[in-house]
Formats: structure tokens, C-alpha cells, sequence
């Protein structure tokens, strides 16, 4: 076959995909969500969603305890002040949701868990799932302990290109996997205009659990163990530099991480110092390479033939979007695989590999997971 042919998805289908789901929003009865937290910068999902007018959920409650924050926040425009809850238990107990989104520190994702499990209450983080593996374990422990689910929203599951790269995978398109390099970072969350609350917990070394290895180091870990279907490494090793002391004076602000597979090797390059925004991959297999560019657009090589932008297949409800992602999960409408994105088994292993570079940057060995 040509590789021309393997070009997909014309601009049509894309528009049709999407705008088929709005319809089967309406169909069901809007999912309950919680918000605990308001500091993490991308609140603003929730807020955007909001004023697209979604109608696959609704925020019954939202919980901060800064004042100041809860009081003037990405939501407060949006929705009415008795929705606000200074205590978190409280606003669970008065609102009753079916699920909460968390959007404070990663080190407060344990207290959200701490809060939801006993009350059967599901819950969704921001990545990665916890600031330390501490953490993770006390997180995974409860979940399993009360039957809820922990998920874990990374903005590159939303990828379409990173799901038509796991198909070519799992068809053999390019053969066998032996390297993969991702690609992750920005210019820094001081240099983009992060705000201030979100910066007084991303850039400590306990709220975050790192810098730059943490923030963006996770991506890399997350998409792996997805392509690797779980399988665990053997091995981290890693070097994280501070090259902005004066702007990141406790953490790192750029990460390089080596994680060794039987047979296959992944490296993670994860900065706050780019002069640019990117998020993309190379997947190399003996057979061919895939270069995910962005979001949409792909390169594809096989031998010596090589395609071009080639863009992605559409993604299709409920699998593009986290908030139609949650409803169906929640509403059992679908089930979240051991080593899916946002799965808690995957981000257990992220974890450990993100917790292992931070170990080997400190030693200056690599560690071996067991």
C-alpha cells in the first residue's frame, strides 16, 4: 500500500465528529462535578467548557480555602456564590457530586482523595497524579479500599496525533519500538505569565514535588507506559539542571531522563528554558518512524519513503474531551484500561519514574525499578 494512502481524515469527517457530540450531551442527565481547588492554571477547562454552553456536566459545588482565591477566581463569573464552599467535606456532603476535578497543588491531591473515597465519590487530577510516591501509594490505596476511580488529565491525551501513532504502533506499521524521544516544555511558567497563585505551589519543591521533571516529565512517562501497554522500565537515570537560578531558586527548571525497557529505550526532555511551546515525539521502530508534530499533524517514514503532514484522525466522543471522558467512566458507559492514559495504574508507574529520576539526578546513578 502506499504510504500516501495512509493519509486520513479529511477536514469533513472532523467537523462532523465534533459536532456530534454536543447532541449526545443532551441525551443523558448532565454528570454532578466538584471542584476542589482553584490555583492550578488550568482551571480555565472547566471555565471555557462553562461558556461553550457544555450541557454534559454541571458544577454542583466548588471548594477553596483561601479566601481571596475563592472569592475571585475563573469561576466566580460563571456561577452563583453559594456554590463556594470554604471546606471541602462540607461542599461534598451539601452538593453531593458524582465525581471531583481537582485544581489545586499535586500535593493536595491526597487530601482530595482523602475527602471523596469514603464517599464513593470518583475523582480526576491534574497531572501528574501526586507530588511524591508517597502519595501515589496512600491515593491507589484508598481507591482500591472504597472502589473509586483516580484518573489523571494530561492535555496530550487529547491528541489525536499520539492515538493515530499508538494505532500505527499496534498494526506494526513501523515495526518494533526500540527508541522513543519526547519532546516537552515551554519557556518557563514565570516567562508565560503563570499567575501568581499558581507559581506559589508549582515552583516548590514539596507542593510540586520538582520542577520541570515533574510539570513536564510526566508526559513523557504517561504516553509510554500507554504505548508500552503498562510495562514497567527497568531502569532511570537523569540529569536535572536549575540554568535560571534566579527566576527557579528551589527547583529544577530542565530535566533529561533516560528510561531503559527491555529492548527499548525512552528519552524524556522535559524544560522550562525552550524558546518555544512544544509538545511532540519520535517513535522509532526497525521498520519505519513516526514524528507527531503537533496535536493534529504527523510525519510518517517507512524505509525511504516519507510522508508529510499527515493529519490525524479525529478523535470521537467520549474519548476527546477529559469532562466526556469522566461522564462515561462514571456512568460505566465505558471502562478505563490498566495502562489508558488516565488510568491509576499507568500514573502509579509515572510516578515511580518521575520519583526515580529525581533519586538518580541526586545520586548520580541510575536506579532499577522493581
Amino acid at each position: 500500500m502506499a504510504l500516501a494512502a495512509l493519509t486520513i481524515a479529511p477536514m469533513a469527517a472532523q467537523e462532523n465528529a465534533q459536532t456530534a457530540a454536543p447532541a449526545q450531551e443532551e441525551e443523558t442527565a448532565p454528570l454532578r462535578i466538584g471542584v476542589a481547588g482553584v490555583t492550578h492554571g488550568h482551571l480555565s477547562e472547566v471555565k471555557d467548557r462553562i461558556r461553550a454552553g457544555r450541557k454534559d456536566f454541571v458544577v454542583v459545588g466548588v471548594a477553596e480555602e483561601n479566601d481571596e482565591y475563592r472569592n475571585d477566581n475563573d469561576l466566580t463569573r460563571y456561577l452563583d456564590a453559594s456554590v463556594f464552599y470554604k471546606d471541602l467535606e462540607k461542599m461534598l456532603d451539601e452538593t453531593k457530586p458524582e465525581a471531583v476535578v481537582a485544581y489545586g497543588s499535586a500535593y493536595d491531591h491526597l487530601k482530595v482523595v482523602k475527602a471523596c473515597a469514603p464517599r464513593g465519590i470518583h475523582v480526576m487530577v491534574e497531572k501528574p497524579l501526586a507530588a511524591n510516591m508517597r502519595q501515589a501509594k496512600k491515593m491507589k490505596k484508598l481507591a482500591e479500599k472504597y472502589h473509586i476511580m483516580v484518573l489523571t488529565n494530561y492535555e496530550t491525551t487529547w491528541y489525536a496525533t499520539n492515538t493515530q501513532a499508538k494505532k500505527y504502533i499496534d498494526k506494526g506499521t513501523i515495526g518494533k519500538v526500540f527508541r522513543m524521544n519526547v519532546y516537552d516544555g515551554h519557556q518557563g511558567p514565570v516567562e508565560i505569565g503563570c499567575s501568581p497563585r499558581f507559581l506559589s505551589w508549582l515552583l516548590d519543591p514539596i507542593l510540586n514535588g520538582g520542577g520541570a521533571v515533574m510539570d513536564f516529565g510526566c508526559y513523557g512517562a504517561n504516553l509510554a507506559t500507554w504505548i508500552m501497554n503498562g510495562q514497567k522500565p527497568t531502569k532511570v537515570q537523569a540529569v536535572l539542571h536549575t540554568n535560571k537560578p534566579d527566576v527557579y531558586k528551589q527547583v529544577d527548571d530542565d530535566a533529561t531522563i533516560l528510561v531503559d525497557y527491555p529492548g527499548m529505550t525512552l528519552q524524556i526532555n522535559a524544560s522550562w528554558g525552550w524558546p518555544w511551546n512544544h509538545k511532540d515525539m519520535e517513535i522509532f521502530g526497525d521498520k519505519g518512524v513516526i514524528y507527531q508534530r503537533t496535536n493534529k499533524i504527523m510525519d510518517l517514514r517507512i524505509g525511504d519513503e516519507l510522508t508529510k503532514d499527515i493529519e490525524a484522525e479525529p478523535l470521537q466522543a467520549p474519548y476527546n474531551d477529559c469532562f466526556r471522558l469522566l461522564k462515561a467512566a462514571v456512568r460505566s458507559d465505558i471502562t478505563i484500561g490498566p495502562s489508558d492514559q488516565a488510568a491509576l495504574e499507568n500514573n502509579m508507574t509515572v510516578m515511580q519514574i518521575l520519583t526515580s529520576a529525581i533519586k538518580s539526578a541526586k545520586k548520580g546513578r541510575a536506579i532499577r525499578i522493581r
